[in-house]
């Protein structure tokens, strides 16, 4: 799968740097997916804030939020850098669903900043693609299971079974 889709990643950068250095790692991020072929839409640095619960010892985190535009078999060696990079507490790498490409579409439109819905389109034929295999999957799936439950309805009654039958009505009938 060579076509590129859209993705979002944020992580958490150690908040007791510099913001120099702090800087430095957003950089070495962003340089780091334009060189594996991706191509960053939009940066949100959201600043430093208060951790929900310490990590690594650490209480507070400096926030950035990144959408980019990458092969999917270029997500692994960016997961992996994130991973080993020390100055990374905490990263999430997400591809960015459609309903929520659509709602910040029309946001942008709204607050009449320019949109560029080149970028979407054809992320949203590959999301069309994959729902419908899951679909096709989620179906083949429910016909393999339903001619094992219509076969065991079909059995034909044992000759024992018919006898405890037997039994138990004429027990009832005798109560």
């Amino acid at each position: 799968m060579n076509q590129k889709r859209l993705y979002e990643a944020t992580f958490i950068v150690n908040a007791a740097l510099d913001d120099s250095d702090i800087e430095a790692v957003i950089n070495k991020v962003i340089s780091y997916i334009e060189n594996n072929g991706g191509e960053i839409t939009e940066t949100n640095k959201w600043g430093r804030r208060r951790l929900a619960y310490p990590i690594n010892k650490k209480y507070n985190g400096y926030y950035v939020h990144l959408i980019f535009e990458t092969k999917p078999s270029a997500i692994p060696i960016l997961e992996r850098f994130l991973v080993l990079e020390d100055t990374i507490l905490r990263h999430l790498t997400l591809i960015l669903p459609t309903k929520l490409r659509d709602y910040r579409a029309k946001v942008a439109l709204e607050q009449g900043r320019s949109y560029d819905s080149t970028i979407y389109d054809v992320d949203r034929k590959q999301d069309a693609k994959d729902e419908q295999k899951q679909e096709d999957s989620a179906e083949s799936i429910e016909k393999q299971e339903k001619p094992e439950k219509e076969s065991a309805k079909e059995e034909p009654k044992t000759e024992e079974l018919v006898n405890k039958e037997a039994e138990a009505k004429e027990q009832i009938a005798v109560d």
